[in-house]
């Protein structure tokens, strides 16, 4: 697995992440023993990015983690976990203060069974947080204190983006960033590399849009924010199939597919797309199982010769699609 510099954090990550959001809630149940052979997979195949949140079943994907990775320390130095913290009070500026981040820092800091975390994330914050310097001189204090070793920003559209770059402090930017979302990548991504910031890529297969496995008779349960956010009634719209509707993105997910070779599957071309684009450090998909982890993985090689896959002529299909289908509703609102 090919490792690139994290932006500020000076780590070197893997190309592919595990994202855990599945590990915690609102993707259906995963029982605590899946979860860890889960984990055993993405470290037995070269990841050494896990991506986390505190709100991730009121902190139950943190504390999973922090378990695996406690009875494994000869892997724990090689493995960066991201968490993120911002959810646990309403999404209003006045939420984002010194004496809450102290707070949920300390809770991430007692999940994770660490004294520093590694790299905490403002987890899509309003953009009054991402512009006001008291935030960032609090996050500053907690660099300074060792309660964590960097910090980011998750963010919902490229303006905000684009204003988290522009703070010196800020070691990474996580924003969702895929073959249905190519506004990052027009706007942020050459800004992130300008300016030596990390970029994660997240919800990389649109909720599962780009696995290439669902139909129009596909149903999802009902504690499965693919069932109770298509419109955005728990959270942004855009987290759940990347904002695109449900049947739309069944039709452009297939003529991607119908334009790769047989053996290369639409979710690993997907990945492997992403990786490609000069500005990202990992994209972060999530797993259930074992056999996904290895999967995700392995869209990596893709990008070796001999592969198969040719990336300039996905991308060409990626965005005549995008353009014919989604640049639309999607470019004006992230």
């Amino acid at each position: 697995m090919e490792n690139r510099p994290f932006g500020r954090t000076g780590r070197n990550v893997s190309v592919v992440g595990l994202g855990t959001w599945q590990l915690g809630a609102d993707w259906g149940e995963v029982s605590e023993d899946a979860a860890i052979a889960v984990l055993a997979a993405a470290v037995a195949d070269g990841v050494t990015l896990l991506d986390t949140a505190d709100v991730y079943g009121d902190g139950r994907s943190e504390s999973l983690i922090g378990s695996f990775l406690a009875e494994r320390p000869e892997v724990r130095g090689d493995v960066l976990v991201a968490t993120k913290m911002g959810r646990r009070a309403a999404q209003v500026p006045e939420s984002y203060v010194a004496p809450a981040f102290r707070q949920w820092v300390d809770r991430s800091r007692a999940n994770l069974r660490v004294d520093t975390l590694d790299l905490v994330q403002l987890h899509c914050p309003p953009s009054e947080v991402i512009a006001s310097d008291a935030v960032y001189d609090a996050l500053d204090a907690l660099v300074a204190d060792g309660s964590i070793a960097a910090y980011g920003v998750s963010v919902e559209t490229c303006e905000q983006a684009l204003a988290a770059i522009a703070r010196p402090g800020v070691a990474s930017v996580q924003i969702i960033l895929n073959p249905f979302r190519l506004k990052p990548v027009e706007l942020v991504l050459p800004a992130a590399r300008a300016a030596g910031v990390g970029i994660l890529a997240r919800v990389p297969l649109a909720s599962g849009l780009l696995s290439g496995r669902y139909t129009p008779a596909t149903t999802f349960g009902a504690d499965d924010h693919r069932t109770f956010n298509r419109r955005g009634e728990a959270f942004d719209r855009g987290e759940t199939f990347s904002g695109v509707e449900y049947e739309t993105g069944l039709r452009c997910a297939s003529e991607l597919a119908a334009v790769l070779p047989d053996g290369i599957g639409l979710a690993a071309a997907s990945l492997a797309w992403i990786v490609s684009r000069p500005g990202v450090t990992s994209v972060i998909p999530g797993a259930r199982t074992p056999g996904q982890v290895r999967s995700n993985a392995a869209a990596a090689a893709l990008l070796e010769p001999g592969s198969g896959f040719d990336v300039d002529a996905f991308d060409a299909v990626v965005r005549r699609v995008y353009d014919e289908h989604l640049r639309a509703s999607i470019h004006p609102r992230w």
